[in-house]
């Protein structure tokens, strides 16, 4: 009797735990892509900004350098880190608050950057950044510039005017800095175009060179060379397209000398060509290829394509829904494979798990955060259609299960 009874309570509690599994497998089912695109955004930037509101960031972030690091100051990480996560996360945070648990998210994480931008620049604050002595603190310096174009309301206007004149001042002591001739051009245009944005005196010299020779490299088909010689890389998605079209954005607002509405039309043009390639390079298993320099970057590889969709100019040939669904496969692809964080949270070295071998020599942990700007159309409304429309198949997957799919064709 004591057996049967026994064997009937081991019955009903195994039930019980399979209901359980069932009904956590149902719930993770159910988890939307926005949802899962909010929390994972969230869960990245948690560490950065939690520790960073408190000035504590250089004492909780480690710090993981390339094994063939060039030797520069290590605390350029924390820039890196803050400067790289802020683009990607501005427009999510320029979205009023709401009750759902998608806003709490939003509204912690703004209240924490808000305090770690004003770190940023106190120099009493343990977060003070490192503004000089390294040349890395132009791009980080153009990352944090970048996030103020991409959120003036709710990133710069909430600032106190002593942290907005601090930062004022850093940017134009860039001036004393000259970028060599490559993509570096664009960090010194964004931060004039940031200052110009503010109506601040600006140099329309350092936006003009920039434009000129970035035009100058277009090698052909939605690509750019990174300087006169073409390298085979992602630097066209990490910096030279977005930088660019953002910058001729502000210029055409501000109706300026050096406005080129020609320009910004071609130059959107061949950002939408490169965005039909990026979303080619999607795998049917939501896999792309690792060439070329940073791809501890990771997901940034696709910021065109995020930026196009943020911006609401898509090419005609992408849907909302294969976008989104090609974007999420491959964002659940790498960020399942475990190793991409550390226990405390924080990025590490790699691609898709924890891979130092292949991190280059300017590579550590605040350069991995630039995988940000993959989150760009979390700017969107929840009930914008790129989060609505049915998810779609996006071209390899059509291309390699028999469907038809479109034709592709070269671009000037």
């Amino acid at each position: 009797m004591k057996l049967n009874l026994f064997k009937t309570y081991c019955l009903l509690l195994f039930v019980i735990f399979s209901g359980m599994q069932a009904s956590a497998k149902s719930k993770q089912r159910e988890m939307s892509d926005r949802e899962y695109w909010a929390n994972s955004c969230y869960a990245m930037a948690k560490p950065v900004l939690q520790a960073m509101s408190k000035g504590e960031l250089h004492k909780t972030m480690p710090l993981e350098v390339s094994p063939i690091w060039d030797g520069r100051s290590k605390e350029v990480s924390y820039m890196e880190a803050f400067g790289r996560l802020m683009m990607g996360l501005a427009p999510w945070l320029s979205l009023p608050d709401d009750a759902t648990p998608e806003g709490a998210q939003r509204k912690q994480l703004r209240e924490w950057a808000l305090k770690s931008y004003a770190n940023a620049v106190d120099p009493q604050s343990a977060d003070y950044l490192l503004w000089d002595k390294e040349g890395q603190a132009l791009v980080d310096g153009a990352f944090i510039a970048s996030s103020f174009i991409r959120s003036p309301k709710q990133l710069w206007d909430p600032l106190d005017s002593i942290t907005k004149q601090r930062y004022i001042e850093r940017f134009k002591a860039f001036r004393n800095f000259n970028p060599p001739y490559t993509n570096w051009l664009l960090f010194s245009a964004t931060i004039e175009t940031f200052l110009l944005s503010v109506h601040e005196a600006y140099d329309p010299f350092r936006i003009d060179i920039a434009l000129k020779k970035i035009n100058e490299w277009y090698v052909g088909d939605g690509w750019y060379s990174d300087g006169p010689n073409f390298a085979f890389d992602y630097y066209s998605s990490y910096v030279i397209q977005p930088m660019t079209y953002e910058i001729l954005e502000v210029l055409q607002a501000h109706k300026t000398s050096i406005s080129n509405p020609r320009l910004s039309e071609l130059v959107k043009t061949r950002m939408q060509r490169f965005g039909e390639i990026l979303e080619r390079l999607i795998s049917p298993e939501g896999s792309f290829p690792a060439f070329g320099r940073s791809m501890t970057y990771r997901m940034a590889s696709f910021q065109p394509l995020a930026l196009l969709a943020w911006k609401g100019i898509l090419p005609e040939t992408l849907s909302e829904g294969q976008v989104r669904a090609g974007l999420t496969a491959t964002m659940k692809r790498m960020f399942g494979v475990e190793g991409n964080y550390n226990k405390e949270g924080f990025l590490q070295l790699g691609f898709a798990g924890h891979q130092p071998e292949i991190a280059d020599r300017y590579t550590d942990t605040g350069s991995l955060y630039m995988t940000s700007v993959i989150f760009l159309p979390l700017g969107l409304p929840a009930n914008h259609s790129f989060w609505t429309a049915p998810a779609q198949d996006w071209t390899a997957k059509k291309a390699w299960s028999a469907k038809p799919f479109p034709r592709d064709h070269a671009s000037k």
